[in-house]
């Protein structure tokens, strides 16, 4: 199962290792809501801190970016995994609602910077045909650490609401030693292009006529995928089934993933990677809009499994296809503005989506997860050609392998791993 990644280099292990440490401490944020009410927050406020909480998630991927391609991929890490550690610290003690919503702010922004350094430094360690690998380890890390966080946030939960809080500020901080202790350091691509045209802002991104056509379509699937955040629990409770059925269907997916993605990768290996995101998105959209006529908690499981297959499949091919389309010094500056991207899909889904399925009704919210699901995965393989040329046109511009950019430090050599190091246990590691 683990033969696709056995070529990566160590860094793509340290990452994947660190990865999945941090998102063990993924506890906070989906306990939120229920800590808020036990310091008796009444519910007409709760979304000022849910809506900064949002907020933050589309600042910290436009700073980490930009940090990561001017300051270095380490440092940027650090800063927003020091700060994921103070920003629970904050978010605890906070003593009012404004407080709590600056915190919150705070946290999701803190986060959200790690992510699009971590892409950035895994597209310098990686070749170009090894990016399709190291990004599904990646993503299979975030997921990987979330499943199990899952299983540890109810149970701490239970002995209080404080071990949430140390949990994730400790697994930030182990983290943050990994980064220390085994990264390269230095500014990765962003230190070996002289005479770049590339700039030092997002202008880089915005002027890219590939990227302005193609975060759209990527963000449309991603909004998709976010309506089961809260559509699907909504659908659920209508049916009146019980909450219990939402904890199972949770927890399907999370295995499902689990286990099929790495197998996903595998067998997919041999086959273009965006005629099987074509596929697997198109999958997860039927599946995601097929909830619209579930009725039990049967109907529901197989839908579940539908949409799960098709994560599954698609795994971290969308990060390594914005890696492979970013000039060497626009790295980290790319990842973010697709980390972004899935800031905004992520809020749209949780402000509009609830909007439409309670005014337009839950047929609009299912009849859209059909079409522009389908339409946006289409909409991406017509782009196919242009960013399969473009992407050999970036590998042939590369001026130093991926070996070269690593630092001289000892233990940040870059030879073949075939297997996960000792310390092996990632949206975006954001919180």
């Amino acid at each position: 199962m683990l033969s696709t990644f056995s070529g990566l280099p160590r860094t793509a292990w340290i990452v994947f290792a660190g990865t999945v440490v941090n998102r063990l401490g993924y506890v906070v944020t989906p306990f939120l809501v229920f800590y808020l009410g036990s310091r008796g927050i009444p519910t007409e406020q709760t979304p000022y801190v849910l809506g900064a909480l949002g907020a933050g998630n589309l600042i910290g991927p436009v700073v980490g970016g930009l940090l990561a391609d001017r300051l270095g991929r380490r440092p940027t890490m650090l800063a927003g995994l020091i700060g994921t550690a103070v920003a629970q610290g904050l978010l605890f003690a906070a003593p009012n609602v404004v407080t709590l919503a600056l915190a919150a702010m705070f946290l999701s922004a803190a986060g959200s910077m790690v992510g699009p350094a971590s892409g950035a430094m895994l597209t310098d360690a990686v070749t170009a045909e090894q990016r399709r690998a190291a990004f599904s380890l990646f993503h299979w890390a975030v997921n990987l650490g979330t499943a199990a966080a899952g299983i540890l946030g109810g149970f701490l939960a239970s002995h209080g609401y404080w071990l949430l809080f140390a949990l994730d500020a400790v697994t930030s901080l182990a983290h943050a030693l990994i980064v220390v202790a085994l990264l390269p350091g230095g500014r990765g691509g962003a230190a070996r292009v002289t005479g770049s045209g590339s700039g030092t802002g997002y202008g880089v991104v915005y002027r890219d006529p590939l990227m302005r056509a193609l975060l759209p379509l990527l963000g449309t699937g991603l909004v998709v995928y976010s309506l089961t955040e809260v559509c699907l629990p909504l659908a659920i409770r209508d049916r009146g089934l019980p909450a219990t059925t939402l904890g199972l269907m949770a927890t399907l997916n999370a295995v499902l993933v689990v286990v099929l993605q790495p197998v996903a990768t595998n067998v997919l290996a041999r086959l273009p990677q965006i005629p099987v995101y074509v596929g697997a998105s198109a999958l997860a959209a039927t599946g995601i809009a097929l909830t619209g006529v579930a009725h039990d908690a049967w109907s529901y499981a197989g839908t579940v499994v539908l949409w799960s297959i098709g994560e599954a499949m698609v795994g971290g091919i969308p990060g390594a296809i914005i890696a492979g389309l970013a000039p060497a010094d626009a790295r980290g500056r790319y990842q973010g503005s697709y980390q972004w991207t899935w800031g905004i899909a992520r809020f749209v889904a949780l402000g509009l989506g609830t909007t439409v399925y309670a005014s337009v009704g839950p047929a609009a919210v299912w009849w859209f997860s059909a079409v522009a699901g389908i339409a946006a995965a289409l909409g991406v393989g017509a782009l196919a050609p242009t960013i399969v040329r473009r992407m050999a046109a970036t590998a042939s511009e590369a001026v130093t392998t991926p070996e070269a950019v690593t630092s001289s430090e000892p233990v940040t050599g870059s030879e073949p791993a075939t297997a996960p190091p000792a310390t092996t246990p990632e949206p975006t590691t954001a919180r």
